[in-house]
This record gives structure tokens, sequence and C-alpha cells, in this order.
């Protein structure tokens, strides 16, 4: 979804007498402005023209209508709103367009999309920390009798931990390989997503993919490593 919160921009119609060079400088090093440029008029109806053919046509019996304009691509998507009032109150700045219904929609897809992904991405690191949780508990059980030797023998807690520690990290990054059979297939469909949408930049090639997947199996062995410390750590306080 960063692809689409840089894509938006906003558009600051200038008067005839404004010092367009003087606008540029200073709405470049406005907040939340990633990037702006000056277009000038002709420009501007060249690119009328090119999109709307009969442009031209009006353009040579009323002259070139459009004003320069100064284009302003936003850091995200949700400071539209405050670039496009600031740069409104400008001197030499006629009006400004943003695509308000556009930009509104935008910020509450998201929203949305953030906040369901953080409920389903802590939905499943929790599943996973307990699936981790029973497997450990249940392979220490399975050795409670070499436990009980290791302990008589006066092992030290850490020792114990040690094997089932790695246990967790090995349970952690075996999801993780699990995930990666399944690359081919989300490269095929953010392939096919980005064909449908094309307004919609997403995450392609195998680059970003592995990339990815590197992050996962990561948090993979923190999360295989946290369930191995607590399971482990809780057994043995039972058996004290």
């Amino acid at each position: 979804m960063s692809g689409l919160e840089r894509q938006a921009e906003v558009a600051a119609f200038l008067t005839p007498d404004a010092d367009g060079a003087a606008l540029l400088g200073h709405v470049q090093s406005m907040t939340g402005v990633s990037s702006a440029e000056l277009i000038p008029k002709d420009q501007v109806l060249a690119e009328m023209t090119r999109d709307y053919p009969y442009t031209q046509q009006a353009a040579a019996l009323a002259g070139n209508p459009f004003p320069d304009t100064l284009r302003m691509r936003v850091a995200d998507v949700e400071q539209t709103r405050v670039v496009a009032a600031a740069a409104g109150m400008l001197q030499g700045v006629e009006s400004v367009e943003y695509g308000a219904g556009y930009v509104d929609q935008a910020a509450r897809t998201l929203a949305t999309l953030r906040t369901v992904g953080t409920l389903l991405v802590g939905l499943l690191l929790g599943g996973t920390l307990l699936s981790i949780l029973n497997a450990v508990q249940i392979s220490m059980y399975a050795r409670r009798s070499e436990i009980n030797v290791m302990r008589m023998l006066g092992a030290t807690r850490s020792f114990i931990q040690w094997p089932y520690l790695i246990e967790g990290v090995l349970l952690g990054l075996g999801g993780a390989l699990a995930g990666l059979v399944l690359l081919p297939v989300a490269a095929e469909l953010t392939r096919r997503a980005a064909e449908l949408v094309p307004a919609l930049p997403l995450a392609q090639g195998w680059g970003h993919l592995l990339t990815l997947w590197l992050g996962l199996a990561a948090l993979g062995a923190i999360v295989g490593l946290l369930g191995g410390w607590l399971a482990s750590g809780r057994y043995l306080q039972e058996l004290e």
C-alpha cells in the first residue's frame, strides 16, 4: 500500500503574475511534500491534448485556458489535505485540486487495511507461539526421565533449557520454510493483481518476495525462541 500512498498528488493552479520558481522552491520545503515540479501552461495543454484531442481545437479558438501548475507528490496520503490547505494559502496560487473524494476514500481504505493487517498478524503470531509452546512442552514431558536425571546430577537450568530453545527456533524456521513453497503462488497473484488494478502498485519480483520471506524467517525464529524459553521455563518451574 505504500505505492498507493506515494501516488497521491496535489495540483496548485497559479495566477498569471505568480512567481512560479519561487513558489516551487517554497512547496519543495513544505512538510509532507516528497517531490514537486512546475508545469508550464504549454506543457499542461500538451498533456490535455494527448488525453483529449479536442482540447487543441478549443485552444486554437480561445487560446490556452490552462494556468501554470505546481504538481506536488505527498509522502503520505493522509497528509494530502494538509498540503493542499497550505498550498492554497500561498500568494500567487489561485486554486488547489487534490481529488478529495479519492483521497478520503484512499485514507479510509488504508486505515482499515492496516488495522485488519495488524490484527491478523497478531493472531497468527499468537497462534504460532501457542503451537510452539505446546510442542516444546510435549517434547519435555516425553523426556521427563532424562530431565530428572540431569537435575539430580547437578545440571543447571540453562543447560537443560538450551536444547528446547533450539527446538523452538527450528519449529519457527520450519513454518517459514513452509511459506517458501508459496512464493511462486504469491508472485503470480501479485502480478495478476497489478494487471487488474494498475493504480495499486504492489511489490513485485522475486527480490521483494525473498526479502519479505527473510523477514518472516527471522520473525519465526524469534517467536520460536520465545516459545521454547517460556515452555521450558514453566516446565522446569513446575518440577522445582
